[in-house]
This record gives structure tokens, sequence and C-alpha cells, in this order.
């Protein structure tokens, strides 16, 4: 493959917008002061960094051109649509992002590939704008991020099938995709198969996170010693009867797992002292030395109960695998200096010279991340040594507002620079203007960080598809909810499958989902479904779609970087979206937790929200959630 970039600004002459002058930048909107400027930027470095503090639209008709549009699709895209009057009240609202761009015709490569029907060859679809980020190279981790729809997945995809086929003949599988559910990456997979023949595929390692951190411990763990995994709620029952034979009553179970998941093991903290010292950023309430002091006590409790137990959580595993596979760095990289020193010589006199240190190798060349936003830190940590440091190791795709996990992490503090790397898409060209639109209100006025100590908007985020408003349905009860929604699948049913002009009948399988907020409503909508409307299902599980159904139905958290042509939410009902009975307790205890609940309840919605790429339906029975705005 070509060299890697540096991140140096390249040594040329040559401007990076080449094709357009300082009229041109006038007349698609740039600001006057910045025009100057954006024609003498010779690297993208440079104009990232122009950029970052432009206005608005000087910021969209820059990033535009400088990913390969020309002044025309600018114009068209982002200059016009921008134009657009406003509705009374949007001026200073984040949904005016969303609304600058009323344009009712897609561009002619959108509409060739959804005219074709196959929403199969539309999952791996890669706009033409982005097929700069596929192919660049870069000296060290990269990051690319932007709202839903705008294509994050379909780089990942794309980036991986461009890896692979520049790798140099062999058998091994040097080149990771990872994500954070199981689920997702059988859907990865299944994408994938029709972007890479079989022999490249064989060559690719498709994993879910927690799958990766099991394999670490099992070659770490002698046979019989392994520890049995457990749920939160089963950990959480047995923290509770801690602290019931301690007496303890300042402290609830649910914050003590909290700081126990965030702060111990999230830092990696191993003694008390370290935690005397620990930063305790976003975890609400403040604790001093005596207080920390006994919580440590109450948490060693705890971690001894599992211990003797033969149990730990997904998170404490995480963090074992993290630190066994930092240290499997730490040799390698001993070894690698050790050799440099004596100048490339034998290291038959290295202090551990076995076979096994001998061919001890990093597992991955490349990385590629998907959903990265609900890591955890020692997910972080794992992967960064998991890859030895150099061009095109690790390739992050993320969106924060899409973060249901309450993990935040900084990638700069785990060993991850990206600064210079990143990519903002801001261009959503899967899923509608309307839905976007809905979507937008769901999380407005809500902060949001970008996974590097900064923060993330949906400013200057917009369309370019065109389609109906979303429905909101208000139902008497669950059986008129459950009726009015096999309505609509019907409907959905008979528009999927009209024959098209030459005579093709689409297969609705897989274009219709069904989206609720847990397993046990999944389940009663199924057996609703096909019981008493005759519609066949397949529901989500962490395995992918169970069944050979044509409607597909799963939890928000199943639907995490998904996608469908249709998709009805039921049940967004008041004290379901979000969970009152569950989280009204912090509301005066710990408040600022009690926002964090709320957020994620948000982040949720907004995610299921924004998996449907024509039309949206959303209904509930009783009092809507508070979150909808109806």
């Amino acid at each position: 493959p070509p060299p890697a970039e540096n991140e140096q600004p390249a040594v040329t002459t040559e401007p990076l917008l080449l094709g357009c002058d300082a009229e041109d930048l006038r007349r698609l909107g740039v600001a006057d002061a910045l025009i100057d400027l954006a024609l003498t930027v010779t690297a993208e470095e440079e104009l990232d960094q122009l950029i970052a503090g432009a206005p608005r639209l000087t910021a969209e008709v820059l990033t535009g051109l400088g990913s390969g549009m020309t002044v025309d699709e600018v114009e068209r895209e982002i200059t016009q649509p921008a134009s657009t009057e406003l509705e009374p009240g949007f001026e200073n609202d984040m949904s005016a992002a969303l609304t600058r761009t009323a344009v009712t015709t897609v561009d002619d490569d959108i509409r060739n590939v959804l005219a074709e029907g196959d929403f199969r060859a539309w999952k791996v679809y890669l706009h033409p704008t982005q097929r700069k980020i596929v192919e660049r190279n870069y000296s060290k981790p990269a990051r690319v991020s932007g709202g839903p729809g705008t294509g994050k997945t379909i780089i990942a995809l794309h980036r991986v099938a461009r890896l692979a086929a520049a790798l140099p003949p062999g058998h091994g599988k040097p080149i990771l995709l990872t994500t954070y559910t199981k689920n997702l990456t059988a859907d990865l997979r299944s994408r994938l198969t029709s972007l890479v023949d079989p022999a490249l595929l064989s060559r690719i390692d498709i994993k879910h996170i927690d799958q990766l951190a099991q394999g670490v411990l099992t070659e770490n763990t002698a046979p019989g010693a392994q520890r049995s995994l457990i749920s939160d709620d089963r950990a959480l029952d047995i923290l509770r009867e801690v602290l019931f034979e301690h007496d303890e009553q300042r402290w609830d179970a649910e914050f003590l797992f909290d700081e126990w998941e965030q702060i111990v093991l999230g830092q990696s903290l191993a003694t008390r002292q370290d935690y005397f010292k620990v930063r305790r950023a976003g975890m609400g309430r403040a604790l001093n030395r005596p207080e920390r002091a006994a919580i440590w006590k109450l948490l060693d409790q705890f971690t001894l109960r599992l211990n003797g137990l033969g149990r730990e959580t997904w998170a404490q595993a995480a963090e074992r695998a993290a630190r066994y596979e930092m240290e499997r760095a730490r040799k390698i990289r001993t070894r690698a200096e050790h050799k440099e020193a004596i100048g490339g010589g034998d290291l038959i006199h290295f202090d551990d010279n076995s076979s096994a240190m001998r061919y001890l190798r990093h597992r991955y060349r490349h990385i590629v991340v998907d959903e990265a936003q609900d890591l955890s830190p020692a997910h972080w940590k794992m992967l960064r040594a998991m890859v030895a440091p150099g061009p095109n190791d690790l390739f992050i795709a993320g969106d924060t507002h899409q973060r249901i996990y309450d993990r935040q992490v900084t990638l700069s503090t785990v060993g991850i620079n990206i600064r210079g790397r990143s990519s903002k898409l801001t261009l959503s060209y899967r899923t509608t203007r309307e839905i976007l639109h809905q979507a937008a209100k769901i999380v407005h006025g809500t902060t949001y960080d970008d996974l590097d100590d900064g923060t993330d908007t949906l400013d200057g985020y917009h369309s370019l598809l065109h389609g109906p408003s979303p429905q909101y349905v208000a139902c008497a009860d669950w059986t008129d909810e459950i009726t009015r929604l096999a309505e609509a699948l019907k409907q959905w049913r008979a528009e999927i499958t009209r024959p098209t002009e030459d005579g093709t009948v689409r297969d609705p399988n897989g274009a219709m989902a069904v989206c609720v907020a847990d397993g046990d409503m999944a389940g009663r909508v199924a057996a609703d479904l096909e019981t008493k409307h005759g519609i066949t299902t397949a529901t989500l599980t962490k395995d992918g779609p169970q069944g050979g159904g044509e409607v597909h139905i799963g939890t928000m958290h199943r639907f995490k970087g998904l996608e469908y042509q249709k998709i009805a939410i039921v049940g967004v009902c008041d004290g379901i979206l979000p969970r009152n009975a569950l989280i009204e307790k912090y509301k005066t205890t710990d408040p600022k937790r009690y926002e964090r609940e709320l957020k994620k309840s948000r982040n949720q919605l907004f995610v299921a929200i924004t998996r449907a790429r024509d039309a949206l339906r959303i209904s509930w029975h009783g009092r809507p959630s508070p979150f909808l705005p109806v």
C-alpha cells in the first residue's frame, strides 16, 4: 500500500481547493475573512483547523470542497438548501441545521441506487464524496464521527475491504473489525460478505468486543481456573447482600455499583490510595476522603465475594483482559527496544529468549471499530495493545449522540491520539430530512462529548433525502395499538412488494421492523402479530435475527447500528420511556445521575428513530413519553 501520510502539512505548493477561486467561495457563502486563507491551504489538517473556528455555512462548504465535491455539487447540496427560509422560531435551534436542506430530490448517485430497489445493496452503498476517507492513509489512529445516516458504518466496512485488498499474501487474520454488540457483529459480517471475496474475508477477524476479551482471558487462564460470567443484575444482588451483612445504610447498591464500574474498574484502580487520588469527573456527588475509605472497604468486600464464588462481571473481564494484553504489548516493546539497542543482532542473551517470546507479535496490523461511543476504557486499552502503533493502526467510527450505555471515555487518556486525524460527517444520505428533524427534537439542548475532551453537536447536519413526515399514533389501549400496527405493516408490505415497471417484485424480508423498549414487550408484539394478524416475525437476538419472518422485532438496544426501510416504534408511553419507577428516586438523592439516566433514555429513542430510512411510525397508549414532540 502507499505510504501513510504524516500529520505535518504536506510539503507542496499546490492548494487543496484546486477547483475553485475566490469568487466561487464568495458565491458559495464562505465568510469573506476566510476566503484568502482557504485558498492557501495545502493540507487537510490545515483545512480542519480553519473549519474548527468558522461559521456554520463556511464550515459546511469547505468540508464539502475538501472531501472532493465540485463547486456545483456544493452549491446544489449545501448552499442553496441553506438559503431556504426557516420555520419561525427555529433560527437558533439545533433543528434548524436539519431544515436547511429542504431538497425534494436526491443526487444522481443516490437516485440510481434507490431506483434499483435492492435494500441489501443499499446497506453497503458508499456515497462517492466519502471515498476519500476510505482510501486515505493515516500514520496514527484516526476517527470519523457524524450523526445518524451519515455513513460511518459504511465507511468502516469499505475501509476494512480496502485494507484487506492491500494485504500481502498470507493466511493469518491481520485485520480486526469489532463493535460493541454481538448482533451488530453478525450484521457487519453479513454486509462485509457482499464487499469482500471469500479469500480476503478469511483474513478478517470479525468479533464483538467482549468476545475478544474472553479470548484473551482463555489464553491466559489455567484450565479449571476460569471464572463464570454473570449479569450486572446478578452482581447487584450480590452487592446488596454484602451491604445487608454490613448493615450499610449510607450508600445504595446502584450508586456503589456505578462507582465500581465507572471509577474503580474504568480507571484500573488497584489500591485504596489510587482511589483516594482519582478524579471522578461526571459522577455527580463529590466524595471526601473518609467517604472514599468507607466505599473502598465495601467494594473490596464485594470483589472478594465475587472471587470466592468464582464469578465476574463483563466489566471485570474486560479490565482483566486489558491488563493481560497491555503486559503482552510491554514484552513485545521491551524485546524490540533491546534488539534495537544492540544494533539488530541476535537476542540469545535476552532475559526471556523462550520460543514463545521469540514469536510474540501484536495480534493485528489494522483494527477498525464501529459504534465506538459505547466502548469502556478497558476495551480501548485492550484494543490499543492489540495493534502495533503505526500506519492505519486504528480507525474509529462513532457518534456520541447514539451512546446508550453509561460509558464516557477520552481517547487520549487510554493511549489513543486522534488529534489532526478526525473527520466529521454532516451529510446524511441514509434517512430523510423529515425523520432527522424529529430526531433532533429528542436530543435538543443536551450536551455530548466527542470522545476527545471536546463537545459534539449536530450543527451543520443535513440530509439529501426527502420523504413523508413521521406518523405519531395515539391508541386507546395495547390491543388497539397492535391492531393498528398490523394494518400499517400490511400497507408497508404492499408498498415494498408492488411490482416495478419491469415486473420485478421486491422481497420485504428484513426491510420492515418493529422496535420496543424491552424484551417482554418484544415477545408480546411478536406473539400478537403472529397469532392474531398473520404477520410473520423474526426476533432480533444477540446472534442476529432468529426466525424467517418478514418483520424484524427487537429492543432499542438491539437496533444499534442497524438499518431498515420502514420502522414502527410501539409502546412509547410515559413511564416506559423513561422508566420512571427505576430512576425517580435519583431526582432528589442524586440529581446528576437522574439527568444521566434521562439522557440514556433520550439516546435510546434517538437511536431507534434514526434506524429508519424511508418511513417512521411511533405509537403509544395512555400518555405519550415526554420525549416525544407531540
